[in-house]
């Protein structure tokens, strides 16, 4: 049998990867990579490893995270816009990393993409590096893998994994919080990045929406609101920590406010949070009013308005929201934490009353 029936030459390329555009898009980003960098960073881009020098700690620990964008990245394909996504990407790694006062170090990004357009690539990794720039730490290194025949070419997927530092007696967590503690929220930029399956089904498919049609309540394009880029809190969050007693942060990701609330809550506590304290954006609403989804399913799906949670000491409650809205956080008293009882059904994070206007 024939080796090469066809009679064709056989390359790379002609299976589908080009390692020329591969290197025409380092090309291109490297100028945007070389922005997000920190003084610790050894080397430069281009080695089999990125190196870091941690520097002098009495008891460092080390933490890591990985996350990726979920289905948001739908919309930034059905788009055609690629330069705001690596914003989210940074944002679900570095933001859960502050949660225990870890200060983001460095990240590393995975791009899966079915042929490499080194334009395209570029924009993904600007944007991957302005939310490093937005974090404080460096991008450090990463991977742009062609996956023919695996992925369409117009598809593509990115994770990241993001690593920080904290002193040990500086750790925060359950451990930390004390009953009488106040319950900070700090306001989301809209969705972030969770709930796109429930968003796109209700908004795009069963209410056929399009994506560059302008909404009245939102102000400007279904498009441009979905994409509207993570908050990115970890700078906020470590100043707040230097400032003032926090005992614990919680970023409220998939599973809602109340669903990660009870991961920084410890036994016999519960943090009760009133829903009268805040308003849910306009998003929220027309999620709920087009696809008349109950409530609860609304509050276990999106974070409703709420990116990120402080507990402090009571005593710093004042102290904190001044730090906040110094640093244009929009932040309130969202609810305390006191003692279990009975009717709490052995729950550790509560919502009580209704929201206004919602």
């Amino acid at each position: 049998m024939s080796e090469n029936p066809a009679g064709n030459p056989v390359s790379y390329e002609a299976a589908g990867v080009s390692i020329e555009a591969g290197d025409k898009a380092v090309e291109l980003f490297a100028p945007h990579a070389k922005r997000a960098t920190r003084p610790e960073v050894r080397g430069g881009l281009g080695g089999f490893a990125g190196l870091f020098a941690l520097g002098k700690y009495k008891e460092p620990l080390l933490a890591a995270g990985s996350d990726g964008v979920g289905t948001k990245l739908a919309v930034a394909q059905a788009m055609d816009k690629h330069d705001t996504i690596g914003i989210d990407l940074v944002a679900m790694c570095v933001d859960d990393l502050v949660v225990c006062g870890a200060e983001p170090l460095f990240l590393q990004d995975y791009i899966a993409i079915g042929k490499v357009v080194p334009e395209k690539v570029a924009e993904i990794v600007a944007g991957i590096a302005e939310g490093c720039v937005q974090a404080g730490c460096a991008l450090l290194g990463g991977e742009t893998a062609e996956h023919p025949g695996v992925m369409d070419p117009d598809e593509y997927d990115v994770s990241a994994t993001a690593v920080g530092v904290v002193e040990a007696d500086e750790l925060l967590g359950p451990h930390r919080v004390r009953e009488g503690d106040v319950i900070i929220g700090m306001a989301s930029s809209g969705l972030h990045s969770n709930g796109y399956s429930l968003a796109r089904h209700v908004l795009l498919e069963r209410a056929g929406l399009p994506l560059d049609g302008h909404i009245e309540e939102l102000g400007r394009t279904l498009g441009e609101e979905l994409l509207e880029p993570t908050r990115i809190y970890a700078l906020d969050c470590l100043e707040l920590a230097a400032e003032c007693d926090v005992r614990t942060f919680c970023h409220v990701t998939g599973g809602g406010l109340a669903g990660n609330m009870e991961r920084v809550i410890p036994e016999g506590l519960v943090a009760e949070m009133h829903r009268a304290t805040w308003t849910p954006g306009q998003i929220f609403r027309t999620i709920k009013s087009i696809g008349q989804v109950p409530d609860e399913e609304m509050e276990k799906t999106f974070n409703m308005g709420v990116g990120m949670v402080a507990i402090v000491s009571a005593a710093d409650r004042d102290r904190a929201l001044a730090i906040l809205a110094a640093r244009h956080i929009d932040s309130w008293v969202l609810g305390e934490v006191r003692a279990a009882g009975e009717a709490d059904g052995g729950a550790r994070a509560v919502l009580t009353g209704t929201h206004p206007q919602y």
